[in-house]
């Protein structure tokens, strides 16, 4: 049988490139609805504004090195890119994050190692991590999901929080998050860490505001719509399933072990799976061809390291989430499990 194999990243479908790129932002759609309708407008108005960005970055750069920008730009590869990375980060950060994000990944994680299916890490968790170690108060400081907070924000204040820094009435981003309450609220992994690191019991926690019965308010369905879109990813054969279902089973295991040998030490298996980024990195970003392993058995190691990793991340690293570290190291050893796991040429003694 015959088939389409596009540039690199080879893909051997009868799809290109392009149409591939678009079809996992297409995919990734009902994530970013469920986001903007948990979170409000600003993770809409961080997508346009990163596409924008990303584009312009994209052909500058093919500009610089004396390539025709729109051959990069037609691969879609910048949209994804920049999708992803605007999807990552807290929908009212200063506009200047998402910027300096994407000259990391654009110029620096992409093309400074040669464009589209020569850079062995993934350009927008490179460009997240760089921005969580450097801004780490900009990088986590989450909105209150609309059903806390007690209404969305208004798009024009939106706007002007993200491009301006605060509100038409004058209102800073930390006085938004507080609400009338007075109380700044964290996201349900790192509520869960702070609660256990101060003693209480996991029953207790998710007894708190930001729970509702399973993994957090707004979160489990932000991971559910992704995981709607992942499973889209898999049915057209975007994908394959390798990765995404062994980085679950992974983070599954993990859980379930320490759930029964070390009760109360760590979150719940519903808590791993249901928030945070687990199935948008499970899905969308540990998936992604170029810095991924190449090999079925490969593919597989490299989605269980990438859950286990996540869990220790959580369960015992300085930050919350740890999908986008977990992603990079596994990235680091893509050269090394392909070699052990590439299959043994035919009429070749293994």
């Amino acid at each position: 049988m015959a088939f389409f194999t596009a540039s690199s990243p080879h893909a051997h479908n009868r799809r290109s490139t392009p149409s591939l790129m678009m079809s996992v932002a297409l995919c990734a759609l009902p994530g970013l609805l469920a986001q903007s309708y948990f979170f409000g407008w600003g993770t809409l108005v961080q997508l346009v504004f990163a596409i924008v960005i990303a584009l312009s970055l994209e052909g500058l750069v093919m500009l610089l090195r004396k390539r025709s920008p729109m051959s990069a730009l037609r691969d879609n590869s910048a949209l994804v890119t920049a999708w992803l990375l605007a999807v990552a980060i807290p929908p009212l950060a200063p506009w200047w994050i998402i910027t300096l994000g994407l000259i990391f990944a654009i110029v620096i994680a992409k093309q400074l190692y040669g464009g589209l299916g020569q850079n062995p890490f993934n350009p927008a968790m490179v460009a997240y991590v760089v921005l969580l170690i450097s801004f780490p108060i900009q990088m986590t400081s989450w909105s209150t999901p609309i059903a806390l907070a007690g209404g969305a924000l208004p798009f024009t204040d939106t706007l002007a929080l993200i491009f301006g820094g605060q509100t038409l009435d004058g209102f800073s981003l930390q006085q938004v998050r507080a609400g009338i309450d007075g109380i700044t609220m964290a996201t349900p992994l790192d509520a869960f860490k702070t609660g256990i690191k101060n003693g209480a019991t996991p029953h207790e926690i998710l007894d708190s505001a930001i729970f509702d019965s399973m993994a957090g308010v707004g979160w489990q369905w932000v991971n559910a719509a992704y995981l709607l879109g992942g499973l889209a990813l898999l049915k057209m054969r975007v994908i394959e399933w390798h990765i995404p279902i062994a980085f679950l089973v992974s983070l599954t295991l993990f859980s379930l072990v320490f759930q029964l040998f070390q009760p109360g030490s760590t979150a719940g298996t519903l808590v791993q799976l249901f928030s945070g980024a687990t199935m948008l990195g499970a899905f969308f970003i540990a998936t992604d061809p170029v810095s991924a392993s190449t090999t079925v058995k490969g593919r597989l190691v490299f989605g269980a390291l990438i859950g286990a990793l996540v869990f220790v991340i959580r369960s015992w690293g300085g930050f919350p989430d740890g999908v986008a570290f977990a992603v990079l190291l596994a990235n680091m050893t893509v050269p090394l499990i392909d070699y052990y796991t590439k299959p043994r040429t035919y009429g070749h003694k293994g």
